[in-house]
């Protein structure tokens, strides 16, 4: 989903909660990963890897000039013979602690494995955000945490059909790159951004993930 989708669906959710919820989510995501350089730990459950939203926040953390946006994806399962930036395993979370932020997406229950190791994580110090379907076990330990809806909101006339986790993903992470714009050099920065989103919809970009 590209810049110009997003702006087309946040007109469509203008009278919902939506847009305010998931720019005050990207908004702590961000303050979390900036003051400390980066750290940002990405993971999903067994059944869902979030690599989509792995690759859009790496690609906002380049057009915004916020390295610190782009995650590293850990994954439960790593195949043989996978690059390296997608070879990073569950032993990665035993090692998280203070400055790094955990941020677990899944659509599901993360299971009891998983939780265990986002624990361990905020115990040693690391912040833990989720965004997922609205587990309480999930929210427990984290320290923010936003539930995609089950369906498209209440008395939004033309609003999509399935306002599910992965649209409110791709909100969050759009909002994560823009609110980084310094205001001092917005237009410049605006002008290039666009230049590159022209290039984008004409030509799809390498695959990475």
């Amino acid at each position: 989903m590209d810049a110009v989708r997003v702006a087309l669906l946040r007109e469509v959710l203008a009278g919902t909660e939506w847009v305010a919820a998931t720019r005050r989510f990207a908004g702590t995501l961000r303050g979390a990963v900036t003051p400390h350089g980066g750290g940002l730990l990405l993971v999903g459950s067994a059944e869902y890897e979030p690599w989509h939203l792995a690759a859009h926040l790496d690609d906002e953390a380049a057009w915004s000039g916020l390295p610190e946006l782009s995650p590293t994806l850990v994954r439960h399962r790593v195949p043989g013979g996978a690059p390296a930036h997608l070879a990073v395993g569950l032993g990665r979370l035993a090692a998280a602690g203070r400055g790094e932020t955990l941020l677990v997406v899944t659509p599901e229950q993360p299971g009891a494995g998983l939780l265990e190791r986002v624990h361990d994580a905020r115990r040693n110090g690391a912040t833990v955000l989720a965004l997922d379907g609205g587990d309480r076990d999930l929210h427990a330990l984290a320290h923010d945490a936003l539930a995609a809806p089950p369906g498209p909101p209440e008395g939004t006339d033309g609003a999509p059909s399935d306002l599910d986790l992965d649209t409110v993903q791709h909100l969050v992470s759009a909002a994560a790159g823009e609110n980084s714009l310094p205001a001092p050099r917005g237009h410049r920065r605006f002008r290039d951004r666009l230049a590159r989103l022209a290039d984008g919809l004409t030509a799809p970009p390498p695959p990475r993930w």
